[in-house]
């Protein structure tokens, strides 16, 4: 899409093709002009919907903070650090809307002791340890092709009953390596399916509608 500036370098009579050069508009094909007329309209409309939904989510937001301060000020509370996760719902259940907060973690250097370790226990068993276990303990390690760990698969290990000191090690060593180096807000819109317990997904994303 052209910005106002680059529409005044264009003189009258003239288009600009993709490469730069301006072409005299009798020599342009009218399904060309066509085309370029209904491309700009959509893009100037669905740059108006983008701002229209990046408003709303900042009053979203704002909204949804102003309102859960109003509900600790009820019990004379006070909220400490940035708001978390919380769940509206309209007063007859059919609509809800979900704020949550999502942290992006990373893990340091221990993250390798604890995987030294890990490794130490798995030699150790390999004759009589469980193959599942082992499958577990490789996978949780394994990069995607980005060579980005599996945050998940590796806290889960914790959750593995295993009694061994130098695993119980390994597992606070996994513990203590994560810190956390960033976090997102999100808000999603649910509305009830009839009068089940179940509410679907009010979508924002054009793909999804």
């Amino acid at each position: 899409m052209m910005n106002t500036a680059e529409q005044f370098e264009v003189p009258a009579g003239f288009m600009k093709n993709s490469v730069g050069h301006l072409v005299p508009v009798s020599l342009v094909a009218p399904i060309d002009k066509q085309r370029d007329q209904l491309v700009q309209e959509l893009i100037q409309k669905a740059v108006g919907v983008k701002e229209a939904l990046t408003a709303f989510k900042a009053q979203a937001f704002g909204d949804i903070a102003a309102f859960v301060d109003l509900s600790m000020e009820q019990y004379q509370a006070k909220l400490g650090g940035k708001k978390g996760n919380v769940t509206l719902f309209s007063f007859d259940g059919k609509y809800k809307v979900q704020f949550a907060v999502s942290e992006k973690i990373q893990f340091d250097e221990r993250l390798q002791a604890a995987k030294s370790l890990i490794d130490e226990c798995i030699k150790d068993w390999s004759q009589g340890s469980s193959p599942e276990i082992q499958v577990l303990v490789q996978d949780a390690f394994k990069t995607d092709s980005e060579g980005n760990l599996n945050h998940a698969r590796i806290l889960g290990l914790r959750r593995l009953d295993i009694k061994d000191e130098r695993w119980n090690n390994a597992m606070k060593a996994i513990g203590e390596s994560v810190q956390v180096v960033g976090s997102k807000q999100y808000v999603r819109f649910y509305e009830r399916r009839g009068d089940t317990d179940q509410y679907d997904a009010i979508p924002l994303d054009m793909a999804a509608l």
